[in-house]
């Protein structure tokens, strides 16, 4: 068996490479480039579970990054039981070749209750008294407990959030080096974040994205240098490319003016309610699931979105099976973006009445993806000297929310989701394989990446 360190640079395309990635083009003269074909949704865990299982969503089953759960009524995102991923992992797969073959999965995602030899995941601890304390889940009790002990406890509020930043993805390579020292898996699987943020605040041709691109571009020359196998295969890729983005739209509105969402009040704020609406979306990045109580009605919600402005394609029926999302878990109405647009999941008609999680950084309980969460809100006057108040406040123990989120979707300038630009596709590097096809299948992405682990080096 060979060392592969496969590192997943979320968002790096091929049009971000060039002058402010020198390493990784070092990289790709040693070996080869090739691009990576559409997944729909191109969403992370979708794309992430494609990688791993060598399936399109439709089979799968990871339709987004969250879904409605019908029989719960409630929309969740974010879960990470790996038991809701069909279909066989990557590592298992390599377990029949050899038994002995070990995978450390590294933050990618459903990393919990799955069958990879090692995994690490964030995973926050919430007190009855309202924190939220960064933690990791890892695969026993005495890795988790080791790691923090020696990398210190993970920076989850620069993994999302305002203050999202290099500082995560630093955090998750030192655990990544620190495994490959000291457990040495075959396959390294890593997740690097924090290029994502910086090109969803500002979008790809931004010169803040340059920063961010040396930054991430040291980091994997850093990796490269201490890893303690030096003949390690060092794989980079990514699950999907950002564009450039100028307006947003709002579903979930659109139906509730049409007296089909349905919402619950409490203590003066709006709460989606989904099991009580005849249509609600779900909505991630630059796609959206419509499900409908009266299937008969398909149709009839269709027409709402049909010749939008801001919309690609309104997808049902038997046209879902092109798009790879013929499950029972998809909507029954899918929305696609325009490149230049992207979907809210905001449903109130008066600001006031928005529910008190609305200005806050609470990815659970948001019926739908946010990257507005990336923002403070600067019309609160002194607004960093609000978060030292209610940072404080917490400290000594009182209960705060920290509403502090802007509720403006035009702040967002890149999204993801709908098929990129030609030139602008998510990317495959591998520093040892000279003989990349120049445009990669994702369904075959698990097939290389056994390849590259088993294939004799002469």
């Amino acid at each position: 068996m060979n060392k592969v360190l496969v590192l997943n640079i979320v968002g790096l395309s091929k049009n971000l490479l060039g002058k402010n990635t020198p390493f990784i083009n070092s990289l790709i003269k040693k070996g080869s480039l090739g691009t990576i074909a559409h997944v729909s949704p191109a969403v992370t865990c979708s794309v992430q579970s494609t990688y791993l299982t060598g399936l399109p969503p439709s089979d799968h089953g990871i339709v987004g990054n969250g879904w409605y759960f019908k029989d719960l009524a409630e929309i969740m995102f974010w879960k990470q039981s790996n038991h809701l991923v069909k279909g066989e992992m990557i590592w298992d797969a390599a377990k029949k070749r050899d038994k002995d073959f070990k995978c450390a999965q590294l933050f990618w995602w459903y990393n919990m209750y799955g069958t990879a030899d090692i995994s690490v995941t964030p995973r926050p601890m919430y007190p009855a008294d309202g924190r939220k304390i960064p933690d990791i889940y890892a695969s026993s009790e005495d890795l988790r407990f080791e790691l923090t002990k020696k990398l210190g406890r993970f920076p989850l509020f620069h993994f999302w959030g305002p203050k999202a930043n290099l500082k995560s993805s630093k955090w998750i390579a030192d655990c990544a080096l620190y495994i490959e020292k000291n457990y040495s898996p075959d396959l390294n699987l890593v997740y690097l974040p924090h290029l994502d943020y910086c090109l969803q605040k500002y979008g790809p041709t931004s010169k803040e994205v340059e920063k961010d691109l040396r930054s991430i571009d040291k980091l994997v020359k850093y990796m490269s240098q201490n890893l303690k196998s030096k003949d390690t295969e060092i794989i980079i890729l990514s699950e999907y490319s950002i564009s450039h983005v100028n307006s947003s739209l709002s579903p979930n509105i659109i139906l509730r003016q049409s007296n089909l969402l349905k919402v619950k009040t409490e203590l003066g704020k709006e709460l989606l309610d989904p099991g009580a609406s005849d249509a609600f979306a779900v909505c991630d990045h630059q796609i959206a699931h419509i499900y409908i109580k009266d299937r008969t009605k398909i149709n009839e919600v269709s027409k709402l979105f049909e010749g939008n402005e801001q919309i690609d394609k309104v997808i049902s029926g038997p046209a879902k099976q092109k798009y790879g999302l013929d499950h029972e878990r998809s909507g029954d109405i899918i929305l696609l973006a325009k490149p230049d647009s992207w979907f809210n999941y905001y449903y109130w008609l008066v600001q006031a009445k928005a529910p008190d999680f609305a200005n806050t950084v609470d990815i659970h309980r948001k019926p739908g993806y946010d990257p507005v969460e990336l923002f403070f809100d600067k019309k609160k006057k002194f607004i960093f000297l609000r978060v030292l108040w209610k940072l404080i406040k917490k400290k000594i123990g009182f209960r705060t929310l920290m509403d502090l989120i802007s509720l403006d979707p035009s702040l967002v300038k890149g999204s993801h989701g709908a098929k990129p630009q030609e030139g602008c596709e998510p990317i495959f590097i591998s520093n040892l394989n000279k003989n990349l096809p120049n445009t990669i299948d994702p369904l075959e992405i698990k097939n290389i990446l056994l390849e590259a682990s088993f294939k004799s080096r002469e």
